[in-house]
């Protein structure tokens, strides 16, 4: 069944059109990514699906009575709002219905005969409509979006106007998943989100009854998660029926298999212009009117031929030239017994850290474990409260922050780019059109640039010096995957070494050697790649007590984690959660139980204080889980 189609949809801000021919359809409960470079119109396309933008031209058609959800822009809600009552806010239409059962059953023990049938009657049905919405569901899915979105209960009672734009994000974006709606359009939903965080969204979205259609720039997201590949170009969309991987092998063979058909034409072409030149020639020649008329009727047919476009495959790429520099030591960096807090939050405690020459490691760990900081501590901008920092000889370090600015950002590109480095402007233009700023584009205002062009500018910078450390803290953030892949294509080359955090995880798995992972305050080592890193911490996840061949945790630290439960209070935590399943499927049997007998009253009330003592027995159960867990 089709849920969704847009037809030859045209879209045009003032005398720029941003798309000439957008068509596509989406079948009830597919996956579909939508992908294409910053400032094709992405965005757009979702805000007019939503009914937030009109389309010029073209038409749309979404089945009857669809819901859409979609993170827009974030919505002003009243002061005291904590971010527990935003998430809430998702069931506004259930605990109405709830409300309205309340009252009823208010109602029941003061009426009798026909009034009380009536108003069992509408009991009944209001319980068949909360039943039918979810209603006894409610407190599953809150568990499962603030488990898999990690709101903790802190995290919830704080309030939602003093998070960061980030943090309201995913606030909005739990909630958009709570109300579950038949079309959910999801653009970069795993932006803010750390790597676990976005693992269990790919579950989530793979299990969602429902259409997805997502906009990403995260390759490993999409190879997970959709099954078709919607891919906006010059304006046009072109459809893939597969992940990401199959549109990169598909779209290199219909462009070889476009490009061959090009040649062939052209090679036509150019046969037909030869015979319709030499018609000519005999014509004049020999005063021939039949050959003047083959070739106006040999070039009549040329006239008609439908030009096969030549296939981009050329596309500009960031050329980066690293200056040549001195060999570092063996020991870039060296962290020892470092230890790190902010106000009451411990962050860092007793950490070891050792990055090697020549070698690409990244930095992973949840939000807020720690990793900007070690990054800063290594820059000297934070300093530890304990432990040593030493950095090898000879170390010359280039740092990308997570959040580009410069000093004076009404400057152009190119006066940017001159500031503190003596080359002539012909020199710097040269130097700049490898990282694509070519043309006009050296002249526009910094300010003006997108999160991508700020990047290219910012390393173009960098790499004008003679570093030997590169230094990375989110580098893909807002590139598109065209730019990610030179961004990829680049540091591979690089000679030096390289220290990266990201949630990036193909960008991680192209180009990290070793993956140093935050967790419990320090850092546990796996001497591989992504995958390599995914097959050990799952077998690692297998048998907690034997640490798998191939990653150590770093010296100076317990072959055990933290996180290695004794048999004992293991014993007692998976006692006490087959207690927690049996008494919330108690509660199951009774809500269903209570939705049966809607209009016998006496059974109702009965069930009501049954459901009402087992709930205060869970509440008592769920207490002590806490305690343990947290002892």
């Amino acid at each position: 069944m089709i849920e969704l189609e847009l037809k030859r949809v045209e879209k045009y801000f003032g005398g720029n059109r941003i798309f000439s021919n957008i068509s596509f359809e989406v079948h009830n409960n597919e996956r579909v990514g939508l992908i294409g470079k910053n400032g094709s119109g992405k965005t757009t396309i979702f805000k007019i699906i939503a009914g937030m933008e009109n389309k010029d031209n073209g038409s749309i058609s979404i089945r009857k009575n669809s819901t859409i959800g979609y993170l827009k822009q974030i919505p002003d809600y009243p002061e005291y709002f904590k971010v527990i009552d935003v998430l809430k806010t998702a069931f506004q239409d259930h605990y109405e219905i709830n409300k309205q059962v309340k009252l009823i059953e208010v109602q029941m023990g003061s009426l009798k005969g026909n009034e009380l049938e009536h108003v069992l009657r509408k009991y009944s049905e209001l319980n068949e409509l909360y039943m039918a919405k979810g209603g006894y569901e409610i407190e599953e899915k809150m568990s499962k979006v603030c488990t898999g979105l990690k709101f903790e209960e802190e995290s919830l009672d704080r309030k939602f106007m003093t998070l960061s734009g980030g943090e309201k994000t995913i606030v909005m974006l739990g909630k958009i998943l709570l109300e579950n709606p038949e079309i959910l359009l999801l653009d970069e939903p795993s932006n803010h989100l750390d790597v676990t965080s976005i693992e269990w969204l790919e579950n989530y979205l793979k299990a969602y009854k429902g259409t997805v259609i997502v906009i990403s720039h995260d390759r490993y997201f999409l190879d997970r998660v959709v099954t078709k590949i919607v891919e906006i170009e010059e304006g046009e969309t072109s459809l893939y029926n597969g992940n990401y991987s199959y549109y990169v092998i598909e779209k290199q063979r219909r462009i070889f298999e476009e490009f061959e058909a090009y040649k062939d034409q052209q090679k036509k072409i150019k046969a037909m212009e030869k015979a319709i030149k030499k018609l000519r020639e005999w014509a004049t020649q020999g005063d021939n009117e039949k050959f003047f008329k083959r070739a106006e009727s040999m070039q009549k047919r040329l006239n008609k031929v439908e030009r096969v476009d030549k296939p981009l495959i050329n596309q500009a790429k960031i050329k980066l030239d690293f200056a040549k520099t001195d060999r570092s030591g063996t020991d870039v960096v060296s962290l020892k017994g470092i230890s790190k807090r902010f106000e009451d939050k411990k962050l860092l405690e007793d950490l070891y850290l050792d990055v090697r020459n020549s070698e690409s490691t990244a930095l992973i760990g949840g939000n807020g474990s720690g990793k900007s900081t070690i990054i800063k501590i290594i820059l000297g901008q934070v300093i530890p409260e304990k432990g040593e920092v030493k950095l090898g000889s000879n170390i010359k370090i280039g740092y990308l922050p997570q959040n580009i600015s410069f000093d004076n950002e009404e400057l152009t590109v190119l006066d940017v780019f001159r500031d503190g480095i003596t080359v002539s402007e012909g020199e710097a233009r040269g130097i700049l059109a490898k990282f694509l700023f070519y043309g006009e584009r050296v002249f526009k205002k910094v300010e003006n640039l997108s999160g991508g062009e700020k990047s290219r500018l910012k390393l173009c910078i960098l790499i004008q010096n003679d570093i030997n450390l590169l230094i990375l803290d989110e580098p893909t953030n807002h590139l598109d995957i065209d730019s990610r892949e030179m961004l990829e294509e680049a540091l591979i080359i690089f000679e030096g070494t390289i220290l990266f955090i990201s949630h990036d995880r193909f960008f991680i798995n192209k180009l990290a050697k070793r993956i140093l992972e935050i967790e419990d305050k320090k850092i546990i080592i796996y001497n591989g790649d992504y995958e390599y890193y995914k097959e050990k911490k799952n077998q690692f996840k297998q048998d907690k007590t034997e640490v798998p061949k191939g990653f150590k945790i770093n010296k100076h630290r317990s072959e055990t984690t933290n996180k290695t439960i004794s048999n004992n209070k293991l014993t007692r935590i998976l006692k006490i959660e087959n207690t927690v399943q049996e008494l919330e499927d108690k509660i199951t049997s009774i809500d269903i139980e209570m939705n049966i007998k809607g209009s016998e009253y006496e059974k109702l009330l009965e069930l009501g204080v049954s459901k009402e003592k087992i709930q205060e027995e869970l509440d008592v159960v769920i207490q002590e889980w806490m305690e343990i867990e947290n002892s």
